[in-house]
């Protein structure tokens, strides 16, 4: 039989916070060559890191799906849409940072997880484009990679942020949460 899984009021606690916090990160973007800059992705990324894949996940996409519905004036779709992906990007993150050990290999599984969770996100954002440009709009293909073309700097400027900052912020937080007992709780 499968083991159902289940949340500690810790855990509860610290997915609403980092979903909170992803979504007010949301806030602080601005417009570049057709697309947003944002600061978002190293919250989902921290998410997974710091909470575990179902836990950084759910922190991910709910932050994000919360920015959309609520400020980003999408329809139910599109937050789905956003929910799944930045669901999957904490997902991956913290899969490939799982089991890292308190040595030197540790920074570098961490930086390869973010690393990857942020180009995960990268190839989502550039699919749904695709999909939404060519087969809900009906736009033709020199138009939809065209745009999908203006949207890939801005996403791969966020990507190499997420990249950059997470692993800083994560070794920054983990002492004082090991120290605390808090990180056994969280996750």
């Amino acid at each position: 039989m499968k083991k159902k899984q289940t949340f500690t009021p810790y855990q509860i606690a610290s997915i609403a916070m980092m979903a909170a916090l992803v979504c007010v990160v949301t806030f602080f973007r601005f417009p570049l060559m057709g697309s947003k800059v944002h600061f978002a992705n190293s919250m989902c990324l921290l998410s997974g890191l710091l909470l575990g894949p179902v836990g950084g996940g759910l922190a991910a996409g709910i932050g994000s799906a919360l920015y959309d519905a609520l400020f980003g004036g999408y329809d139910a779709i599109q937050c789905l849409i956003t929910f799944a992906s930045k669901f999957l990007m904490a997902l991956i993150c913290a899969l490939i940072a799982r089991g890292t050990r308190e040595d030197s290999s540790r920074r570098l599984r961490v930086i390869a997880a973010c690393v990857t969770g942020a180009l995960s996100y990268v190839v989502l954002y550039m699919l749904k484009t695709f999909v939404y440009q060519r087969f809900v709009y009906g736009y033709p293909g020199d138009v939809v990679w065209a745009t999908m073309l203006s949207k890939l700097p801005a996403s791969l400027i966020n990507a190499v942020f997420a990249m950059v900052v997470t692993p800083l912020i994560y070794a920054a937080l983990l002492p004082a949460l090991k120290k605390t007992g808090l990180l056994d709780r969280i996750r």
